[in-house]
């Protein structure tokens, strides 16, 4: 190899190098920021400190004494790792009240009850009444699977909601959510550093699409689903053994691999295993979009003018508290044939 080529090529090995460090010192920081069990002044110390090291490293590079820093820096990553892995989640914390509770479910032969099912009544995010309740269901009823999107930053991002309609039973909607404590608030990038527990909540709509659609003012949208009652039976029962591992081992929730829209997406592959991966099921936002690509809604309309159509807002205002809720709300939008 030439030696213009030479160096050419070790210039570029040390400049990736080099961008991998800064990367692995940012990353470390934040999760020193939101993850370090000390005041802001310490953990502001110990982040800032981090990324300094990082720095120092990438300024040794240039240096005969370069492999002595990498190994260092290798000794220090390792140690960061071990302390990351200490970090456990946990289903007792002071948990704010929506998510105080953790479903479970049994199945007995054609028999469901599902039991800590969410039925507030929300005025407000932070004034509401609390109801949790017991509910029986026959498996051998479910009818439909509705998938149901909450926008509230454009298009790209959104909340995903699955509901089961019965012929016999009020529906039953599952949330995957962020499981906060009392003091916490939502940060998307928190989320990538263990700062939240994942909490499956299973709810009446009533509650959690009207505290969206109503109380919030998100852009609700309602799309219904082609599925099968016997894969709408087969889906149901991932959600009775995914809530139930929850409830025996909690997990974190993960902004990127472990939200209210891949864990869906997984559970519906036990289904259709050769359901292809899309960046759509990433962008939340954007999942009816390929639900639509793959036929699994209505469409004898366009995407676009199925996307108005299965806008909720006017019927949910109307709608409100009214027991017939579910039904109203889904009024006018077509169910696929």
């Amino acid at each position: 190899m030439k030696p213009i080529l030479r160096r050419f090529v070790r210039w570029i090995g040390f400049s990736l190098l080099a961008i991998a460090i800064l990367l692995i010192g940012v990353w470390c920081s934040i999760a020193i920021w939101y993850r370090y069990p000390g005041g802001e002044a310490v953990r502001g110390l110990l982040a800032a400190a981090t990324l300094a090291f990082a720095v120092v490293v990438v300024a040794r590079l240039a240096t005969t004494r370069r492999w002595l820093a990498l190994a260092v820096y290798a000794a220090s990553f390792a140690l960061f790792l071990a302390w990351w892995a200490t970090i456990r989640p946990t289903n007792d914390r002071n948990w704010t009240p929506d998510v105080a509770r953790t479903v479970t479910a049994t199945i007995d032969g054609d028999r469901l009850v599902v039991k800590n099912v969410r039925n507030f009544t929300w005025r407000s995010d932070t004034d509401f009444d609390q109801l949790w309740e017991q509910r029986t269901y026959n498996l051998s009823h479910v009818t439909d699977v509705d998938l149901i999107m909450s926008y509230w930053a454009g298009e790209a991002i959104a909340h995903t909601i699955v509901s089961f309609g019965f012929d016999d039973a009020p529906r039953l909607a599952f949330s995957i959510e962020t499981r906060k404590e009392s003091h916490e608030g939502y940060s998307s990038i928190a989320g990538f550093f263990k700062q939240y527990e994942l909490a499956m909540v299973a709810a009446d709509e009533r509650d959690v699409v009207r505290v969206r659609s109503n109380v919030r003012g998100e852009d609700v949208r309602i799309y219904r689903l082609r599925m099968t009652p016997a894969n709408a039976q087969l889906l149901l029962r991932e959600y009775v053994q995914e809530i139930n591992e929850l409830a025996r081992e909690p997990r974190f929730y993960n902004t990127l691999t472990g939200n209210c829209t891949n864990l869906v997406f997984d559970m519906v592959r036990v289904i259709h295993p050769g359901l292809p991966l899309d960046i759509r099921v990433l962008l939340s936002g954007y999942l009816p979009n390929y639900a639509y690509d793959l036929g699994a809604t209505d469409t004898s309309v366009s995407f676009e003018r199925l996307r108005e159509i299965a806008k909720i807002h006017d019927n949910a205002v109307q709608a409100d508290t009214d027991p017939l809720f579910s039904a109203r709300i889904r009024e006018g939008i077509p169910v696929p044939r």
